[in-house]
């Protein structure tokens, strides 16, 4: 009988590292181990989730396709996720740098530490979330407010506008220093005060009592001889001048106007107008 030679043992070991064999009716399925950027669920132990070795590339593709259509969805961290892991399963463009960037605030400064329950959003950022359109109800709300305000503004622009402009003051008439000036002031006068008389009737009783001079005097008459003498242009006595005085004209007997109108206040009371004396009054 030969002798019996002592064989080397086939090693049958897998030199394959980082991947868990497991078998299920025959069939190996690899399992990539838990890595750094995996989420923590401390103090229970990290579970490790299955994934599919080979997916069809007709089928990614489809995914990514209704990935992109959906748009930004809200996604909860599970034990086991990892910010990689999430951007591969959702096909998100950029992968876990982009899906990290768009939840900074939400993850912290440690893309690695991702706790179970964080929630994540994921196509785009949580803050560039869309303002909601208003209810029908705060729009109708908003209406009435902005009607009530025209309503309660419309009548303060209504009175504004029905109030009239202040008239400006009339420009004060000037009048000539002279005797022409002197009549058509005193006319100007008279007609506020309904004292009849014209222009030609003062001017001629006016020439023939001082020939046109305020400072004429009559010191030969009865009435200089009485105390009371004539003077002005119509040639009235104190006495006269003091009882027709005019409102709004001076009280001195040699001015021009308040001589004027004086004179035919009194020949309007006697005469009934200064263009009825033809004669001494």
């Amino acid at each position: 009988m030969p002798a019996k030679g002592k064989h080397r043992r086939p090693n049958y070991r897998s030199r394959t590292r980082g991947f868990i064999v497991a078998t299920t009716g025959g069939a190996a399925l690899a399992l990539p181990l838990v890595g750094a950027t995996t989420a923590q669920a401390a103090p229970v132990a990290q579970s490790v989730v299955a994934e599919k070795a080979v997916a069809p590339a007709a089928v990614a593709s489809a995914a990514q396709v209704v990935a992109k259509k959906a748009g930004p969805v809200t996604y909860s961290v599970v034990a086991g996720d990892s910010l990689y892991k999430i951007a591969v399963d959702h096909s998100l463009d950029g992968g876990w740098k982009q899906l990290y960037k768009d939840n900074r605030k939400a993850v912290g400064d440690d893309p690695a530490l991702i706790r179970p329950g964080l929630k994540l959003t994921i196509g785009a950022k949580a803050e560039a979330k869309e303002k909601p359109a208003p209810k029908k109800a705060d729009r109708a709300a908003e209406t009435d407010r902005a009607d009530r305000s025209e309503r309660k503004s419309a009548p303060a622009v209504k009175a504004a506008a029905a109030t009239p402009k202040k008239a400006a003051a009339p420009k004060p008439v000037e009048y000539a220093n002279n005797l022409d000036g002197w009549i058509k002031e005193s006319l100007a006068v008279m007609a506020q005060h309904g004292i009849p008389g014209t222009y030609d009737g003062i001017h001629r009783n006016i020439m023939r009592e001082s020939s046109g001079n305020p400072l004429a005097i009559n010191n030969w008459d009865i009435n200089a001889i009485n105390g009371t003498p004539s003077k002005g242009l119509l040639q009235v006595i104190q006495p006269t001048f003091d009882a027709y005085h005019v409102p709004g004209t001076s009280y001195d007997l040699y001015d021009p106007v308040a001589n004027i109108t004086a004179a035919c206040n009194y020949a309007a009371d006697r005469y009934g107008s200064i263009d009825n004396v033809n004669g001494p009054y």
